[in-house]
């Protein structure tokens, strides 16, 4: 349905609705535009024909266009006429003659024993020797041992780097690679959370495209696959077993990498719960908060579509029901199960509609802090989708009924509900309060706020900041 808006000269506000049969002014009174998706709300409806007006009824109306006198409405009013919500129409203005795109490993083995049959599929493709690259956690409590005999079964060879820390780092990357070549390893195999995983795709990169992991920085910078890598993932939240990105912490400069590249997406991605049960509770209410991010910022991201909105909505569902059994008794299976669908959901919608300001700001904390990138996810998730309000509150309608709240149409009531959910979620999982409790200092707002407008994953927020307004999320973060 195609709309234009213009500026239109009055003595006094007006808003005029023009279809192929009437023409609506605004004035006092209550009613509203009711458009595909959603509707737009305007005082009371009456014809303007010029002869008099005329009181008429706003349902069904065929909008065509809009014209304001007040200019700042003038973009908001086309966007919503072009786009809508409820899961029925896109959120935004359609992407032009480009269309979307819609990012997936080849293979994704999900559900309760879903590791028994990856050793088949990793045997189909003819590898010879894996490197396996997890954390020293993770090989001294045995867990390892899960993915060894798997390849132990099919006769394939491996060699472990156990090197990768929480917020993997440009010198991890090296000495992994350099592992990968000594060894003469063909293909790659990540076993853990979201740092092994990252870590892995950044020396797959490097093992076919050379060079430092800097130069990939960005957006699709890569000009070849990487080494083909099985992800086998251990906890319920980054999704980094089967998404394009690649999140790596310059040493130097101090600041978190996004290497965003279709060609950095794992080849194959096994969710198995029964991994997951070990999760210490910490663990599991930050990646599980991680996840309810990634489903929310997702949603409201200028580039979603119907399909990246299914899986933020369902995964929203899904979160608000398991995670606190999750994180209360780790050894309830159909919590981790759910859990575990609910982070691949939410890793299926911002794979391809990607992400917004929340992430763009934890990558600074983690780079400069070196903090739990869930837990600073979940502290800034409350304030900056506050701030993201201001210009998509007809979204969080959506986001309220997935949490379980009927609001019928009130935008307002629905912000409400969806902030005092998040924060009340955090509270009942553990999550510190703020950016204080976490040892964040004031005099860095400036230097996170500076990185935070540079970083890839804030290009596709709704609302865009300026410098100010992100110190000023983080203050509020700070102080919350």
């Amino acid at each position: 349905m195609a709309a234009t808006a213009s500026h239109l000269a009055c003595s006094v506000p007006v808003v005029c609705i023009a279809s192929s049969s009437l023409k609506a002014t605004a004035t006092n009174g209550s009613s509203e535009i009711r458009i595909p998706g959603g509707a737009l709300k305007f005082s009371k409806l009456v014809e303007c024909s010029g002869r008099g007006q005329k009181s008429r009824p706003a349902f069904g109306m065929r909008i065509r266009a809009v014209q304001t006198n007040e200019p700042e409405l003038v973009k908001d009013l086309n966007e919503r006429l072009q786009s809508g919500e409820h899961g029925v129409n896109y959120h935004h203005p359609e992407a032009g003659t480009d269309g979307y795109a819609f990012f997936m490993p080849n293979l994704n083995l999900i559900g309760v024993g879903s590791l028994n049959a990856a050793g088949s599929q990793i045997a189909e493709l003819g590898f010879k020797k894996a490197l396996i690259v997890t954390d020293k956690v993770l090989v001294k409590v045995g867990a390892v041992n899960a993915v060894i005999k798997v390849l132990d079964q099919i006769d394939v060879d491996y060699v472990i780097y156990d090197g990768t820390e929480p917020n993997p780092t440009d010198n991890q990357v090296d000495e992994g690679l350099a592992l990968l070549k000594k060894e003469s390893c063909d293909f790659i195999v990540s076993f853990g959370g979201g740092s092994p995983h990252d870590c892995a795709k950044a020396i797959g990169v490097l093992a076919t495209n050379g060079g430092k992991i800097h130069d990939y920085e960005g957006v699709n910078k890569t000009k070849k696959a990487m080494l083909p890598l099985v992800s086998v993932n251990t906890t319920a939240g980054t999704a980094a077993e089967l998404t394009r990105f690649s999140i790596i912490t310059d040493t130097k400069r101090h600041v978190k990498m996004a290497i965003i590249d279709w060609k950095v997406t794992p080849t194959i991605a096994v969710d198995d719960p029964t991994l997951m049960i070990g999760m210490p509770k910490s663990l599991t209410a930050a990646t599980g908060m991680d996840a309810l991010t990634h489903a929310i910022e997702a949603y409201v991201s200028t580039i979603s579509n119907p399909v990246t909105d299914a899986s933020a909505l369902h995964a929203m569902k899904l979160i608000k029901t398991y995670l606190r059994d999750a994180v209360n008794d780790g050894k309830n299976l159909k919590a981790r199960d759910m859990m575990s669908y609910a982070e691949f959901l939410a890793g299926m919608a911002f794979n391809s509609a990607s992400l917004g300001y929340v992430h763009a700001m934890a990558h600074q904390l983690g780079g400069i802090y070196n903090l739990p990138h869930g837990v600073c996810n979940a502290v800034l998730l409350p304030v900056v989708q506050e701030f993201n309000a201001a210009k998509v509150p007809h979204l969080f309608i959506d986001i309220a009924e997935a949490f379980g709240y009927n609001v019928g149409e009130d935008q307002q009531k629905a912000v409400k509900v969806v902030l005092d959910e998040i924060r009340s979620l955090s509270k009942d999982v553990g999550i510190p309060k703020n950016l204080n409790e976490l040892g964040v200092k004031p005099e860095d707002f400036g230097l996170l706020a500076d990185n935070a407008m540079k970083d890839a994953c804030g290009f596709t927020n709704p609302r865009a900041p300026t410098k100010e307004e992100v110190v000023e999320l983080f203050r509020q973060a700070y102080e919350q």
